[in-house]
């Protein structure tokens, strides 16, 4: 009885999704924009976003300037949005701004632009163009709704994107000090330092200019070795006095020793 009674389920939903994709079919074939219109508006409903989008697509070109065109350009970038199809979106929301700046729903496209940006900000490690570009477009929004309802997600977004950038460039600089490429670690660090001054890893950015131009020196030949090492020395003494407690303080000291003990050497060589 089971059995039967699954067979039968089974036959009514094959049933009808033959008959949904039969009317789907139909309504890609007829010439009549309108129930296409609403047939896309009812899709978008029931979140089936990518027969909302087939039917959107044939109609576009052929709605322009009529009522109807604001809401079917709207609806269409959101459905490539609840697709996944982030740069789409993107795009999609962008031209609706262009087109209908004035728009009731412009605010909304122009956060859900920024936003789609957002979504194709890729690991710290990666290439953050897509990262700058939602930066900008929700500062932009910022700047423009600041009591807007999507005004606070827009900031949160920001500070999220921009610690992602000081990450970046960071790590950036730690490897350039792993792979002992010195001149490229020591720009890239005091780079950071004054491009991120309130970031987090600033104290630990001024530790690794000591760490850096001391292993710098080290690796140097004998004729400069004397004039890096000094450039450790005043390093470490801008660091004590920033980050008199740092927890980085007894490792900096150890390459503060080492390069007193090196140009003292030197002195003593060269009298």
């Amino acid at each position: 009885m089971i059995k039967i009674y699954i067979k039968i389920s089974l036959i009514g939903l094959l049933c009808l999704f033959v008959t949904s994709c039969t009317e789907y079919q139909k309504l890609l074939k007829t010439s009549d924009w309108q129930p296409k219109y609403e047939a896309a508006m009812k899709y978008y409903e029931k979140k089936d976003f990518s027969r909302a989008i087939g039917l959107f697509d044939d109609i576009l070109p052929i709605i322009r300037g009529t009522k109807e065109a604001e809401s079917a350009n709207f609806y269409y970038a959101y459905a490539h949005y609840y697709q996944d199809l982030f740069i789409l979106s993107a795009h999609y929301f962008e031209t609706f701004l262009e087109v209908y700046s004035r728009s009731d729903l412009a605010l909304e496209a122009n956060y859900m632009f920024g936003y789609s940006l957002y979504m194709q900000s890729p690991k710290y490690d990666l290439d953050q163009t897509p990262s700058y570009e939602a930066i900008n477009v929700m500062q932009n929004f910022i700047n423009q709704y600041p009591t807007s309802e999507f005004a606070k997600n827009a900031g949160g977004i920001v500070n999220e994107l921009e610690l992602k950038l000081e990450k970046k460039e960071f790590e950036n600089a730690r490897l350039y000090l792993k792979l002992r490429k010195y001149e490229a670690a020591i720009v890239t660090l005091e780079d950071f330092i004054k491009e991120f001054p309130g970031s987090s890893f600033q104290e630990e950015a001024f530790f690794l200019t000591i760490k850096t131009a001391h292993n710098y020196a080290q690796a140097s030949i004998r004729l400069v070795q004397n004039k890096r090492f000094k450039a450790c020395v005043d390093k470490y003494q801008t660091f004590v006095d920033k980050y008199p407690n740092s927890n980085f303080l007894k490792e900096a000291e150890e390459y503060y020793v080492n390069s007193t003990d090196f140009l003292s050497k030197f002195v003593f060589e060269n009298n």
